[in-house]
């Protein structure tokens, strides 16, 4: 529908009728040739009960089920749409109403969801059933941030080179290991195989270190398979899965946490910028929001320093999204991966601070001695942050940061 016209297409709800309803805001940032306030009842009657023409129906639809708009300033939209007009417990049909049709709308410049309250319909999700009091009492460890890493090379490597290789970050103390977002189950790395050699070596460093190292495990695949694949991960012995959930859907986690199968889910984000990025598509707080109410237990929420594009605004909002009280679901863990390295660290935990997990791969699995020497150099990054000195006063007595330092150069 492209904008033009000069006749409202949208019935105002009288305000008398707003105050007794019960409502959904959703905020977008629009540019448009024509005036915003004409724009933003468009978008209110595209995304509810119009279309680009008038058409005969009864009044009272439009009066229950017609979007109002709240207001329509500058370059900001706000809307309400009565929560009747969804499926409150359908997360592919709310998206069909708040971020549908709209994005193409001829007349548009650009068009971006910015927020969503979606605290009518909350009630209707269970939330994570593991977060990050679960997951500091599983580990043990209460003061300070949680380091892990990915499995690199991330795809190529068969199921017993990735167990040595996961053997050998948890050696240096790893809180989590997680496979990359394209591999689940191909042929070269089938996922039953890779996940047992990966916990057996796992479980033996536990006994030998005294401390334990989650595996995410990716067990994203199609909705007629998915719970089916992760309840066979948890029986094999998997203490974490990971669902790439813009590709898999919302559903698929909601799936599993509806099931409750009794490991925490680690979220990649993969395909994000498709959506997060340029002047079309769906700001990643409200990725955040759906996440937590679907019950993710990790949510990569992006790196204050590192080496993908950031939005700082936004990876404030994120974070804040997951960890304050919010409708009675359990503090999720946001994840800053993405270029990370122990030069980063100082940066991203003034930000973050402890409730985060520093997500490394290059930044562990680069360096000049290897694996587990990596590990340990990304933890020292950490204890030079809490204890607020300089990377290279700490790598003084810190051989392993001080090769960190030598490979990727000066703290910055």
């Amino acid at each position: 529908m492209a904008i033009h016209g000069d006749k409202d297409l949208i019935i105002q709800v009288p305000l008398t009728l707003i105050n007794i309803m019960t409502m959904v805001r959703t905020t977008y940032y629009v540019e448009a040739d024509a005036p915003i306030a004409k724009v933003a009842k468009e978008i209110a009657a595209e995304q509810s009960t119009g279309t680009w023409t008038e058409v005969a129906a009864e009044k009272e639809v439009h009066e229950k089920l017609g979007a109002h708009v709240v207001s329509a300033e500058g370059n900001t939209v706000v809307i309400d749409f009565p929560v009747e007009i969804f499926e409150p417990d359908n997360v592919p049909q709310i998206l069909s109403v708040v971020a549908g049709n709209l994005f193409g709308l001829g007349g548009l410049k650009a068009c971006r969801l910015m927020d969503v309250d979606f605290g009518p319909l909350t009630k209707y999700y269970n939330g994570p059933e593991f977060g990050i009091e679960e997951v500091r009492k599983i580990l043990g460890v209460y003061d300070r941030p949680l380091v892990g890493t990915i499995i690199k090379p991330k795809v190529g490597l068969s199921p017993k080179r990735t167990a040595e290789v996961a053997e050998q970050a948890a050696l240096g103390g790893l809180d989590l290991i997680k496979d990359d977002e394209t591999l689940t189950d191909q042929k070269f790395c089938p996922l039953e195989e890779r996940l047992t050699m990966v916990m057996d070596r796992l479980h033996k460093v536990e006994d030998r270190i005294g401390k334990p190292c989650f595996y995410a495990v990716n067990v994203t695949c199609g909705a007629d398979m998915i719970v089916e694949r992760a309840e066979r991960a948890v029986e094999l012995g998997a203490n974490m899965v990971m669902v790439d959930i813009l590709t898999a859907g919302f559903s698929a986690v909601q799936a599993l946490t509806d099931e409750k199968i009794g490991v925490p889910i680690h979220i990649h984000r993969t395909m994000h910028g498709a959506l997060t990025r340029g002047k079309y598509g769906i700001a990643m707080p409200v990725i955040s929001k759906l996440t937590r109410m679907c019950g993710g237990t990790n949510l990569h929420t992006g790196t204050y320093a590192g080496k993908m594009e950031r939005n700082v605004c936004e990876i404030d909002a994120s974070r804040d999204i997951l960890r304050k009280p919010w409708a009675g679901y359990k503090r999720v863990w946001p994840v800053s991966s993405g270029g990370l390295y122990p030069q980063k660290v100082r940066e991203n935990l003034d930000c973050y601070g402890i409730d985060v997990i520093l997500q490394a791969g290059g930044g562990i699995h680069g360096h000049p001695e290897g694996t587990t020497v990596g590990v340990k150099a990304m933890f020292q990054a950490v204890e030079a942050w809490q204890q607020q000195k300089t990377l290279e006063e700490y790598a003084k007595t810190h051989k392993e940061l001080a090769g960190a330092l030598k490979q990727w150069g000066p703290s910055q």
